[in-house]
């Protein structure tokens, strides 16, 4: 136990202090240049108080970039791709800790293995498999003499090619894993004894014990989700099914024909797509750090 002294007090609320400007401060110089006009914001230095063009700076920028159909579609898939990764991680963890069978601890290591390779490692692959999802069963029956129609399926500009790519989750198996060696033999043994299948015992005993731990994954995942660009970049080129992100090369400055960024209206469309994963956080903290702590008992 760390005494508690009035030095040691002070040093820690210094740092802490030091902790939040850091972190606040880019937010701060991003919501006050949104506020002034475009002759203001390009100032050297730039004013520190806000100005008195928010309205029109937010008005101008949400009907610019279509933010209205934009939102519901990164909400679509940010919900879907959490709601994917909840459902695969949970069945993952289970199938690991409560079947017995030679090759499980394999498999775990396997999915762990894949947190060295992000989407943009495997972004080729991944890319091709969308464009048509049933060419690798195509190629093993053309491996095998097999003469059998395959039909091409292709998941570009949908929202199953922008969600089903995403739901694989190692992260989220091993914090189910994790949370789900916590909980005592016994109360499997007695699931058992009084007539509990599997499929009983994972959704009335084993999903209303971690909804902490589904709270937490689901905020990082959904800020996870809300926050793609790359693949969305690639898989749509359909403008009706864009994400708010995307959007933002729209509203982004860029020295086009001799004119000067577009900084205010830039700053206003950053804080716009910031503020539902934002949102998420403020609302689900309590939950996201309740989660963390059980997992790590």
């Amino acid at each position: 136990m760390i005494e508690r002294t009035p030095i040691l007090n002070a040093i820690t609320h210094v740092i802490m202090l030091i902790g939040v400007v850091v972190a606040v401060l880019p937010i701060a110089v991003v919501f006050i240049a949104s506020t002034h006009d475009f002759r203001t914001v390009n100032m050297v230095p730039m004013p520190l108080w806000p100005g008195d063009q928010f309205f029109e700076n937010y008005a101008r920028v949400w009907e610019k970039a279509d933010f209205g159909a934009k939102m519901i579609n990164s909400l679509i898939v940010a919900v879907g791709v959490t709601a994917g990764k909840i459902v695969i991680a949970a069945l993952s963890a289970f199938a690991i800790v409560y079947f017995k069978y030679r090759l499980r601890m394999v498999f775990f290591w396997l999915i762990f293995i894949t947190l060295m390779l992000p989407l943009e490692v495997r972004i080729v692959p991944t890319y091709a498999v969308v464009a048509d999802t049933l060419s690798p069963f195509r190629t093993i029956l053309d491996f095998l003499g097999l003469p059998l129609f395959v039909p091409e399926v292709n998941l570009l500009n949908t929202y199953t090619g922008l969600i089903l790519p995403l739901v694989a989750t190692a992260t989220g198996t091993f914090l189910y894993r994790q949370f789900f060696l916590t909980i005592p033999d016994e109360l499997a043994e007695a699931a058992k004894m009084d007539g509990a299948g599997p499929i009983r015992f994972f959704l009335e005993v084993l999903i209303p014990l971690s909804k902490t731990n589904m709270a937490a994954l689901a905020t990082i995942m959904f800020v996870y989700a809300w926050n793609q660009y790359l693949w969305p970049l690639l898989v749509v080129t359909d403008q009706d099914m864009a994400t708010a992100t995307m959007q933002l090369k729209k509203i982004v400055p860029g020295p086009l024909f001799g004119q000067p960024p577009i900084w205010n209206e830039a700053m206003a469309a950053t804080l716009l797509v910031m503020i539902p994963p934002l949102l998420v956080v403020i609302f689900m903290q309590g939950y996201f750090v309740r989660g963390l702590v059980n997992t790590d008992k």
